[in-house]
């Protein structure tokens, strides 16, 4: 895949608006209160029962608060509190293994939160154990066992007692290395934390590294965020993620600690993503789309060269062909054409569990049209091109009477160089490549009655 990318300032200005980052297509914003737990049921009956499985397990707990922070999340120094919530995601695994059975290869599974690693090393081994038995987990060349680390909560010890359970990816919080920032932010965390980690991940023989970082905090600068990005460039890690910083404290009552004085001007922040770009294109590094960046020699640039990338809530991924079922607080489940996600409050969480129901508030079941938009969203997402053919081979459409009033609106971003549109195909060009999430919302039937700002800005 050709990996070049044109920043123009002008473009991405203009363009520069709040959009949906299209880890689901309908997003979580389309989910219901009143949906019916037996259209989930259903789907996994419906299911090929060996098709595989992504398990993903969310571990809600941080010990102190970073104050960017817009996840789900239970803040406490009360290390006992994981104790009984491991009892209660035991529980729903139990639920979850009796509907999908153990035939199924589990070839993904992730650990995400809050702080995974709050739970102690006897406590992880309870979780994968229980995991091992409800569920026929596959540890091979193939397989890809994930957890996010703080290093502030992890050593040596830690990520030995981690691959013995067969992790073999990670993904390291880094946000910024800047002492001044992360005293702004309420995150101090030392270079050598990170570096300790990385060091034990390679001895260790994990096989990916991923670290994150985020631009527009408090106190950062173009040179202050360079500098990070140098340090980092330094470590290799496999893989990046530049997320921007959205500033939202109407929604995330910890960004109220932020002072927005504080925060760089919209136009530093671009600048910092412009630089950061720049510079880890020139260190080698791949842009695989929407903040993400991998090593040319990396599983998710492989897979996006060949055309099998894929999106879920994890992000990018190479493990599209897996239902993904997900457990604990906030958690979301996707199984064929249905989505169903968990309360996001510890009481309703634990009374549905305690009842012996899975603890599902909301879902979606999708249309035949919300497939074949997600469809078309996520080739675009992860390819950078439309295939006219292929896709009306793939959904027995005719693409060009299907999409007319979409394809007559892109013609204004054709114009102005985002992309490259004929009657057999859709391409991205490098103007637009930084700007896809703008070329996807075209093909998002839900956003025009969309009234409140719930996402992100696309830079």
């Amino acid at each position: 895949m050709n990996n070049s990318l044109i920043w123009d300032t002008s473009l991405i200005r203009r363009y520069d608006q709040p959009g949906p980052r299209y880890t689901s297509y309908p997003t979580a914003v389309q989910f219901t209160g009143d949906f019916d737990q037996s259209l989930y049921n259903k789907a996994v009956a419906s299911r090929d029962p060996s098709k595989p499985l992504s398990l993903y397990f969310h571990i809600p707990f941080c010990d102190t608060v970073c104050y960017y922070c817009g996840c789900n999340k239970i803040v406490t120094k009360h290390r006992s509190k994981a104790e009984p919530y491991l009892e209660l995601l035991i529980q729903e695994m139990a639920m979850q293994s009796e509907l999908f059975g153990r035939h199924a290869p589990v070839q993904q599974l992730h650990l995400g939160g809050g702080t995974p690693t709050f739970l102690n090393d006897d406590q992880m081994k309870q979780l994968m154990h229980a995991a091992e038995k409800y569920f026929r987990l596959v540890h091979d060349d193939d397989s890809d066992y994930s957890i996010e680390i703080d290093p502030r909560e992890a050593d040596w010890s830690t990520m030995g007692a981690l691959r013995e359970l067969g992790f073999n990816r990670i993904s390291l919080g880094v946000q910024d290395f800047d002492v001044r920032v992360q005293t702004a932010v309420n995150r101090i965390q030392p270079i050598s934390l990170t570096e300790d980690l990385i060091d034990a991940s390679r001895a260790l023989n994990f096989k990916s590294i991923n670290l994150d970082l985020i631009y527009g905090l408090p106190f950062q600068s173009v040179s202050s965020f360079m500098n990070t990005v140098e340090k980092v460039i330094q470590l290799h890690p496999d893989r990046l993620s530049v997320f921007n910083y959205a500033h939202l404290p109407h929604r995330f009552k910890p960004q109220r600690r932020i002072n927005s004085n504080d925060l760089p001007s919209p136009a530093e922040k671009l600048r910092m993503m412009e630089e950061t770009t720049a510079r880890l294109l020139d260190a080698g590094y791949v842009y695989i789309g929407m903040d993400h960046f991998a090593l040319p020699d990396d599983d998710l640039a492989m897979a996006q060269e060949e055309g099998v990338l894929h999106r879920n809530f994890q992000g990018y991924t190479t493990h599209g062909h897996c239902d993904l079922i997900a457990m604990g607080v906030s958690s979301i489940s996707q199984v064929g054409n249905v989505f169903a996600q968990n309360f996001p409050d510890m009481d309703n969480y634990t009374q549905r569990i305690n009842n012996g129901q899975l603890p599902t508030y909301r879902g979606l079941q999708s249309t035949d049209e919300d497939m074949m938009r997600s469809h078309v969203i996520r080739r675009l997402i992860c390819d950078f091109k439309l295939d006219f053919h292929s896709l009306e081979n793939d959904l027995d459409i005719n693409f060009l009477d299907t999409f007319r009033p979409e394809l007559e609106q892109l013609k204004v971003m054709q114009e102005d160089g985002l992309l490259e549109l004929d009657e057999q195909s859709l391409k991205v060009l490098p103007r637009g490549r930084l700007l896809i999430r703008n070329i996807c919302m075209v093909f998002d039937q839900y956003l025009k009655a969309q009234t409140e700002q719930r996402f992100s800005r696309v830079i």
